[in-house]
């Protein structure tokens, strides 16, 4: 346990607690991310207090203001890091009474709602997705109900949230975002080519996602199991799955089943400085998920300029605007992943806009930018927090 002040100042004090943000990169980690630096935009001259569950350390070379201190608990061994965690969220809590708390995750609500019993202070959540959706704990959900503001991060989360009895009033929107600069419509890159082994005429599916056995809702299984059907109308087709995680064993065993070793490549892990060659790589970008809060992929896809496929029974819905940037099919129907991934590839989908990448890129960063973003949460902020 401990932290890294960047430099203090006698402001008033909004206290974050992520999982993380520094050693892994997960949906709440990019989340969490945004959510500090669209705040710091927002309010430069208050004091941040950032604790972090599971990193060991805060990166030296981060882009967040001076003042700034990040508290680090991923030094404590996995079978006491809860506690540890709670012991110092709660206590520095007690000690400076900041002005909010906003947790990055709703399990650390329990200790917002003890700070908040004994001290007054305010808290906000975020609910990113099936963590949400039907929530059973009964300390968490009163937890919840005494919290100020829900952060759902789609309406599909939000309305899952609703149905079991949460104040409309309570829960808000503040969809994923992405950053822009870092995802451009590109040719084919060369040397990816080469890497895997492939031609710029060859039809390409890309899906980028944690290979991992609780996440098997994410439906690259069912791609490949479309595949077969595929190929008959498409023979060259190429699969590439990017994404690592303790699910590739059973993917592999899947390819082996159905014989596509030579049209199915398995990426691995790829560093964020490649994602953007990679999803100009394909022709299609498809995860037909069922499990998705919104799914930050989709947006990266589509800032590509790329026609993109989802499952329309998550929060893809919300990133596909219910299908005006986007193909939605039925995560279950394999028949209906295959007929329409073969229609994208022979440029035969009926919303003409999976074909405009220039206007797919406009309009992703139009609902989903960053500076949208910022401009919902600024909305917010500012009649709960005009002293400011």
């Amino acid at each position: 346990m401990g932290y890294c002040q960047l430099q203090r100042k006698k402001y008033q004090n909004l206290y974050l607690w992520f999982p993380n943000i520094f050693e892994f990169k997960g949906g709440i980690q990019v989340y969490s991310a945004f959510l500090l630096e669209a705040l710091q935009s927002l309010y430069p001259h208050i004091e941040y207090d950032v604790f972090l569950k599971h990193d060991t350390y805060c990166s030296p070379n981060s882009s967040f203001i001076r003042n700034t201190r990040f508290h680090v608990a991923g030094n404590w061994h996995i079978t006491l890091r809860t506690l540890a965690f709670a012991t110092q969220i709660i206590g520095h809590g007690f000690w400076q009474r900041p002005n909010l708390v906003i947790t990055s995750h709703l399990n650390f609500t329990v200790a917002a709602y003890l700070l908040k019993r004994l001290t007054g202070i305010p808290y906000w959540t975020v609910a990113h997705g099936i963590e949400a959706w039907d929530i059973e704990p009964s300390t968490l959900k009163v937890a919840l109900q005494n919290a100020d503001r829900i952060l759902a991060v789609s309406n599909y989360t939000r309305d899952r949230l609703l149905k079991q009895g949460f104040n409309p009033g309570q829960v808000l929107v503040l969809p994923n975002t992405f950053d822009a600069n870092r995802l451009r419509i590109k040719t084919k890159s060369s040397v990816l080519l080469k890497r895997y082994g492939l031609n710029a005429e060859q039809p390409i599916i890309l899906t980028v996602a944690r290979l991992s056995k609780s996440e098997q809702y994410k439906g690259y299984d069912k791609i490949l199991t479309a595949l077969p059907q595929i190929r008959q109308t498409i023979p060259n087709v190429h699969y590439l799955l990017v994404g690592k995680g303790d699910d590739q064993s059973r993917i592999e065993e899947l390819i082996s089943k159905l014989q596509l070793q030579d049209c199915v490549t398995l990426a691995g892990y790829v560093p964020d400085e490649e994602l953007s060659d990679h999803y100009n790589l394909c022709d299609v970008f498809a995860m037909p998920s069922k499990g998705e809060g919104f799914g930050i992929v989709y947006l990266e896809a589509l800032a590509c300029g790329k026609p993109t496929l989802g499952g329309n029974r998550d929060g893809t819905l919300d990133a596909l605007c219910n299908g005006e940037l986007g193909a939605l099919v039925d995560p279950d129907n394999t028949e209906a992943i295959a007929q329409t991934l073969i229609q994208i590839l022979q440029g035969q989908y009926p919303n003409p806009i999976l074909y405009q990448p220039e206007l797919l890129r406009q309009k992703v960063i139009e609902r989903f930018g960053f500076k949208s973003f910022q401009q919902t949460l600024g909305s917010y902020l500012e009649h709960y927090f005009e002293y400011i």
